[in-house]
């Protein structure tokens, strides 16, 4: 798939700048609540709120569309400790359960998205939907994430073992 890799490196790009824009935008509201509240003694709600979301669609937005296969979290001793093969079982095990777990899991989380609609949020009255909305894209995206890495364990290649002289940032 050579003609379709730069798209997705495009695509990428731009999710990192959206993940970056959300972390700015979440530095200055965060900022905004420190002086209104302690230099201005006037506390602002809604700063906390818009915070918060940011937070919650930071995390699950990143580990669907930034966070690479080689930066999840995975028992690095264990993978660390046996070969090529043993790690390819493993990633392949691990795989199953997690598409099954979302899987499984994605008909209730739908449901109790949707049904969410009927609730808003305290300041903004953003709709909960739109706000628990991400955790759907954040499950659809770990299955299709673990369905390719349970593809190449079987009919590609090992994870690479954790190297902690290859340390990085985490993202």
């Amino acid at each position: 798939m050579p003609k379709i890799r730069p798209v997705f490196a495009w695509l990428r790009r731009r999710a990192e700048n959206l993940l970056a824009a959300m972390l700015l935008a979440m530095f200055l509201v965060f900022l905004l609540q420190i002086v209104s509240r302690y230099a201005l003694n006037l506390p602002i709600g809604w700063t906390h709120e818009i915070s918060v979301i940011l937070w919650i669609w930071l995390v699950l937005f990143g580990a669907t569309f930034v966070v690479p296969d080689t930066e999840e979290m995975r028992f690095d001793l264990l993978y660390g400790s046996v070969g090529p093969r043993t790690r390819r079982a493993l990633a392949f095990t691990t795989a199953v359960i997690l598409v099954t777990l979302f899987c499984w899991s994605l008909p209730a989380t739908w449901d109790y998205v949707t049904f969410m609609k009927i609730e808003r949020s305290a300041y903004l009255r953003i709709r909960f939907d739109w706000l628990y909305a991400i955790y759907v894209v954040f499950a659809v995206g770990m299955i299709l994430r673990q369905l390719w890495i349970g593809w190449a364990a079987v009919f590609g290649r090992a994870p690479e073992a954790y190297d902690p002289t290859k340390a990085s940032s985490g993202i």
